[in-house]
């Protein structure tokens, strides 16, 4: 027998140390395969997009990724080439040959990996033969109208024809790792796996989907999880078939991953399986230069929020935008799974207490959900069409104004204040003011909706009375379109507008990971999650006192929902007694556990993952000393020293604190001291030992 490669790992501080020899990757061949290559539809596209730099400099030129092919995408985002690998482009000529139109190419985003992309059109002419073949592999049956579930038997036979003619042409190596993204990739895996191909097979669930159908229909899932009947609930839902295909997938792979530990403790009871290991999702996370240029963001574009303010809410700016705050959810309308709800009742209830407590604070609150719309609201328009003609105006009085003044100290003289405007200038302020006179309310909406009468969002606004009164301290604008920079109305894209917010708020009831809580802290925007998101357990465990980093946690499993919404009202008018100087304190503490998410760290778990998988698929060639899988705990970022010791002083119980207590805090405040701490702390739990020869170390990626 051949010399196995040894694969010892330890754990240090629950991540993955290499021992010995690292993962020989020019003998080792490592596909991808997800229906979102190139194809965005949902998270998944943003996992494998932000992953792909780390996993290509890792791999080099043995990296693919397989996806689906359509013209619209590919247009924007493929060069196409040839393969580099004379096998890779064997295998495509032999499909090319019987019919099938295969596609190659580099994805054009950072990393710049290959693509290998098949045309499910042009081999759906296989379909009922494909569905025989799947049904014969696995008694799982496929209607003729899941449109969705026929294109994943073509996309998972084309892949598993792929790596059949591939590893074929293959005697002892490279050995091929073959990594399926959920269900639409499954059927690659399930035929891989039943026509016994050589190759290490992978499969990670991002989100059940049962578990994602039964959140939508307000069921006390996590409570739960151990009583549905798993078929029953399928079946109702008339998603059996493609249940079957996930756990069918998920028991066939020879390593399971999901994202996070809530997802993993839901596999196990929807999918029958525990995770052999969790594989957080990361970020790309670019530092700036300059420590504070995240700083100078936030004010550029938080003055670009405030424009589109003054227009919204023309003729009723009887508010200071110096003390306003931007609260912000973004993400799918799911109205119940995002926390749509709880926050619309939080935001009732912040409105009670700000007008209590007569506070100056303002709190403007952006809904960023696509729905189904047929145009701009014309009142929102016309707000914005009103602040330009005022800020004209303005400019023609103001040159005027300019050059008599100029003028008349080119004399010598003061100018009389009082005969520096003309009569004709007063006209036209005049004539300014009266144009922002409005009867009605500014609009809680930027859009005519489809469906005015039975959506969600703007029904509980009826319900709880959120008109945008001038009473009102908690002010609400559904956006029912994503952001553009081109917009008409809020020009800015996505991560211009947050970065120009206070506050994400994110109180998802489910969410196996969420990327918009953990965008917001690589921006510094301090955001809301909840215990039952993937991202909300990681930063508990990862960080001692997630609130003074600006990640604040709503407990939505231990707690009814009344008391997590007490407990978000909390956090939010705890937020909003804040001063600017503890915000900007907040925001850099918050940009710093950035490193947290870096991919070049969690890309460790994934790692890990195709490890495992080699050693269970090809045990002559790889083993691995048997170990616990690396866990996402292990070490904590501490309460920052200048934070009070106990949570009561944390957080002011009244709007009524003394100064004192802020000067107090300040003095406690060292940010060096702090940063130089924290990165510490990120850096020695990561570290790695010895490096694979030829590799370069990358600055901050080990420990110095």
């Amino acid at each position: 027998m051949p010399l196995a490669r040894s694969l010892s790992m330890t754990s240090l501080n629950g991540l993955p140390q290499w021992e010995d020899e690292e993962l020989p990757v020019e003998d080792l061949l490592l596909f991808e395969i997800s229906w979102e290559v190139t194809n965005k539809v949902g998270g998944i596209y943003t996992v494998i997009q932000t992953k792909a730099k780390t996993t290509a400099d890792e791999w080099g030129e043995n990296y693919f990724l397989i996806g689906p092919y359509f013209e619209h995408n590919v247009k924007t985002q493929v060069e196409f080439c040839e393969p580099p690998n004379p096998a890779i482009k064997k295998a495509m000529d032999t499909m090319k040959s019987q019919g099938c139109q295969v596609f190659f190419g580099r994805w054009l985003i950072e990393g710049s990996p290959y693509v290998l992309l098949f045309d499910i059109g042009s081999a759906a002419w296989n379909l009922d033969k494909w569905k025989g073949e799947f049904w014969e592999v696995s008694n799982i049956g496929i209607p003729f109208h899941d449109q969705e579930a026929n294109d994943a038997v073509i996309f998972g036979s084309l892949t598993a024809w792929f790596l059949k003619e591939l590893s074929c042409q293959f005697d002892d190596k490279p050995s091929i790792i073959a990594h399926f993204h959920e269900w639409q990739a499954g059927v690659g895996l399930i035929l891989s796996r039943s026509q016994k191909l050589p190759v290490a097979t992978i499969f990670t669930t991002h989100a059940t989907l049962l578990g994602r159908y039964l959140c939508a229909a307000s069921i006390d899932f996590y409570n739960n999880l151990d009583q549905f009947d798993i078929d029953k609930e399928a079946g109702e839902r008339q998603i059996y078939h493609r249940y079957c295909m996930e756990r069918a997938s998920v028991h066939c792979a020879h390593v399971f991953t999901t994202v996070s530990q809530i997802t993993a403790t839901e596999a196990e009871h929807m999918l029958k399986k525990s995770p052999d290991v969790v594989t957080p999702n990361g970020l790309n996370i670019k530092k700036f230069s300059a420590m504070h240029e995240f700083q100078n963001l936030h004010s550029m574009y938080k003055a670009r929020i405030q424009e589109f303010i003054r227009g919204h809410f023309y003729g009723h700016l009887d508010f200071s935008l110096d003390k306003t705050l931007f609260f912000f959810i973004a993400g799918r309308y799911e109205f119940s799974n995002k926390g749509a709800d709880m926050f619309l009742e939080a935001l009732s209830r912040l409105n009670f207490l700000l007008r209590v407590h007569k506070t100056d604070v303002t709190v403007i609150v952006f809904f960023i959900m696509p729905a189904k719309t047929n145009n701009f609201n014309v009142e929102t328009l016309k707000g914005q069409a009103v602040r330009k003609q005022l800020w004209d105006t303005a400019q023609t009085v103001k040159e005027k104004f300019g050059r008599k003044l100029y003028n008349a100290l080119l004399k010598g003289e003061i100018p009389d204040l009082n005969k520096i405007l003309d009569r004709d200038d007063i006209t036209i302020m005049k004539r300014a003011i009266f144009s922002t006179q409005r009867h009605s309310l500014p609009p809680v909406t930027t859009h005519n909706m489809i469906d005015d009468s039975n959506d969600p969002i703007l029904n509980t606004i009826r319900r709880i009375g959120l008109f945008n009164n001038r009473t009102d301290r908690v002010k609400v604008i559904l956006h029912p379109e994503f952001l553009s920079s081109t917009s008409p109305l809020l020009p800015l894209d996505y991560e211009e507008f947050v970065r120009g917010c206070h506050l994400g708020v994110f109180p998802s009831y489910y969410e196996p990971w969420g990327y918009t809580p953990a965008e917001c802290t690589v921006m510094g925007i301090p955001s809301v999650t909840t215990n039952l998101s993937g991202f909300g357990c990681f930063m508990q465990e990862h960080v001692a006192d997630p609130a003074a980093y600006g990640i604040y946690i709503v407990d939505r499993r231990f707690r009814s929902p009344d008391e997590s919404c007490n407990q978000l009202t909390q956090f939010l008018y705890g937020f909003c007694q804040q001063n600017r100087r503890q915000r900007i304190i907040q925001r850099n503490r918050t940009e710093r556990l950035s490193d947290l998410l870096d991919w070049k760290y969690l890309g460790r778990y994934y790692m890990h993952a195709r490890h495992l998988a080699l050693s269970r698929t090809f045990p002559d060639k790889f083993e691995m000393e048997p170990s616990a899988p690396p866990k996402t705990e292990g070490f904590r970022f501490p309460r920052p020293s200048s934070v009070p010791p106990s949570p009561s002083a944390s957080q002011h119980s009244s709007p009524h604190h003394s100064e004192a207590e802020d000067d107090d805090e300040d003095e406690r405040y060292d940010e060096d001291e702090e940063a130089e701490r924290d990165r510490q702390n990120i850096k020695s739990p990561f570290s790695l030992g010895a490096l694979p020869q030829g590799k370069k170390k990358q600055h901050g990626e080990y420990r110095n």
